[in-house]
């Protein structure tokens, strides 16, 4: 039977994902209510660090913990503990392995566009691939936190791990990932503010176990709002992709996008165009369904190059593969994204 009594209990043994110390030990419990006429268990817990991913992780740990003792439904709060109680209890500080400190040997290639819908997580997703394929040690944060789609373009079927304080990416195709995808339930909108988001990205890049990486690919959200100006002052260097499409429409707004990078000294590696053109199966010929000119007009508003036009096709269906939107190498854009993975390599 559902009780406050063995709510608590459950609560005693687990632990702050900072810490590494159980609840009990913390005096973490603040609050236990519940609604018996709807089976309702309401908890308000204080941790060493809010609105981070860990406490995503946690959060996740303790829905699934308290339904399975028998929970309808389970509301959630979090506070920070006491400065004293967090020094009472703060582990050994380790060496920084960020990727954000000055030692990291990281690439950082962020993938930008200007408006939604020209398939920008795609080419973040097959250059990622791509580059795994030509031997580098690759990483992907899908910075697109309210647009999130890699773990499902990728098929990624599992959630991130946590070693002591640390999360351990997912692994696919080489390709290391995080996605604010993993940490909500059911698709659910993200209703966060700027402050917020910004605490989940610098997670995100610090209290993820990257390892050694050679390239980290960011796919981030249309546009220039707070989160790619976030990423954008957070990176002490990167390069960047833009990606359009042949309209001249989704030219012209992505070089809102790439004057953007220009002004937060990123140096715009090149221009994708994605959906270039769609090769009839029948008559073997090109048919320009969304026009023709915009990447080239793009790259010379910005003063770079076109380094990949890609094909409207989809990825070959492969028996016991999901991966939706990762085209195989020996494909014609997988092909392509290779060639774009060696001019990435050239250029860095």
């Amino acid at each position: 039977m559902l009780t406050k009594q063995s709510v608590i209990e459950l609560l005693h043994k687990m632990k702050d994902p900072f810490l590494h110390k159980t609840f009990e030990e913390t005096e973490g419990i603040e609050e236990v209510l519940i609604k018996e006429e709807k089976n309702h268990v309401s908890v308000k817990l204080a941790i060493a660090k809010t609105n981070t991913a860990e406490q995503m992780q946690l959060q996740q740990e303790l829905v699934g913990a308290l339904k399975e003792l028998g929970a309808a439904t389970v509301g959630l709060r979090f506070s920070q503990l006491p400065e004293e109680v967090i020094a009472k209890f703060q582990p050994t500080k380790e060496e920084d392995p960020s990727l954000l400190s000055k030692d990291s040997n990281t690439n950082f290639l962020a993938i930008a566009s200007g408006k939604g819908g020209v398939g920008k997580s795609t080419v973040t997703v097959n250059t990622a691939v791509a580059l795994a394929r030509l031997g580098k040690k690759v990483g992907v944060i899908d910075a697109d936190i309210y647009g999130f789609s890699v773990p499902d373009m990728m098929g990624v079927e599992e959630r991130p791990k946590l070693n002591g304080n640390k999360i351990i990416p997912v692994e696919r195709f080489g390709v290391k990932i995080m996605s604010m995808g993993f940490f909500v339930e059911d698709n659910s909108p993200v209703i966060w503010r700027g402050p917020r988001l910004g605490k989940m990205l610098t997670s995100f890049f610090k209290e993820v176990e990257w390892g050694e990486l050679d390239y980290l690919l960011l796919d981030l959200p249309p546009g220039t709002g707070d989160v790619a100006l976030d990423v954008h002052n957070m990176i002490p260097s990167s390069k960047e992709l833009i990606v359009t499409t042949p309209h001249p429409t989704a030219a012209f707004v992505a070089a809102r996008a790439g004057q953007m990078a220009i002004n937060t000294d990123h140096e715009i590696l090149g221009v994708i165009e994605n959906m270039s053109y769609f090769e009839s199966k029948v008559t073997g010929e090109k048919e320009y369904v969304f026009g023709k000119g915009g990447g080239d007009k793009l790259a010379e508003v910005l003063d770079t190059t076109v380094i990949g036009r890609l094909s409207l096709q989809q990825p070959f269906e492969e028996d016991g593969v999901f991966a939706p939107s990762v085209y195989q190498e020996e494909h014609p854009n997988g092909q392509e994204y290779l060639a774009v993975a060696k001019q990435i390599i050239e250029q860095f």
